[in-house]
């Protein structure tokens, strides 16, 4: 379970408040305008912001002033920070160890997330040599093999197309079934795609959770804003 308690993020004229619990293993999608909060709240919630107000706790644990690496969080962002001078193996494998020196046992278990993701064969290459649906897989290879239980998504697969991003969202829900996710995004409808609940960020506030089709057959004001509606 992911619990924000009270909490307030302040940047500048930017505020925004935060108070919900996320369910163990549900897939949550944040939407809103641009500029409301959402990346912001990831990162905060990764442990890359301080909170200016409140706690923040990760299966009852406050981890509020723990550092990212002490969270037992993963997160992927839009350009998938990839290495381009490693090969797919080893930036894969810096999802085990920082120095990304394993042994066979690890090396094992990058094969097997390799194959898991459909890049059989491409090991060896470079992000260069690979498309943008590829480079996603390798990002996503490498959040499955750091086994955390919360993974934060931050519109990682926006710059592919229509049909690549449906594969890759139809594979972040097949391959991180069971952990606990929050997904940025801007379209409604890969919400309805994966999410279990949606929060709505927007106006200095993020909701509480709501299902996700309860949400879109009777949306609450803010979502009826944020669509235009």
């Amino acid at each position: 379970m992911l619990r924000l308690e009270n909490v307030l993020i302040e940047q500048g004229p930017f505020r925004l408040t935060a108070d919900f619990t996320v369910k163990e293993g549900a897939i949550t999608a944040l939407i809103g305008p641009s500029g409301a909060g959402k990346s912001s709240l990831l990162s905060l919630i990764g442990g890359f912001y301080q909170v200016n107000q409140g706690r923040i706790f990760i299966g009852g644990r406050d981890v509020t002033d723990l550092p990212p690496s002490e969270r037992s969080i993963a997160s992927l962002f839009q350009d998938g920070n990839l290495f381009p001078h490693l090969m797919v193996v080893e930036n894969i494998a810096l999802g085990l160890r920082p120095s990304g020196r394993i042994d066979a046992q690890e090396a094992a278990q990058v094969r097997d997330v390799i194959a898991s993701v459909g890049l059989e064969g491409m090991g060896e290459r470079k992000p260069s040599e690979l498309s943008g649906g590829q480079q996603s897989r390798v990002a996503l290879a490498r959040v499955l093999l750091q086994n955390k239980d919360v993974v934060l998504l931050d519109e990682p697969f926006s710059a592919l197309g229509p049909a690549l991003r449906i594969e890759m969202l139809d594979l972040v829900k097949e391959r991180l079934a069971g952990r606990t996710i929050l997904m940025v995004t801007h379209d409604p409808e890969d919400a309805k795609r994966v999410a279990d609940q949606v929060i709505v960020v927007m106006r200095g506030e993020a909701t509480q959770p709501v299902p996700t089709r309860d949400l879109f057959e009777v949306p609450t004001d803010a979502l009826r804003e944020y669509l235009g509606h």
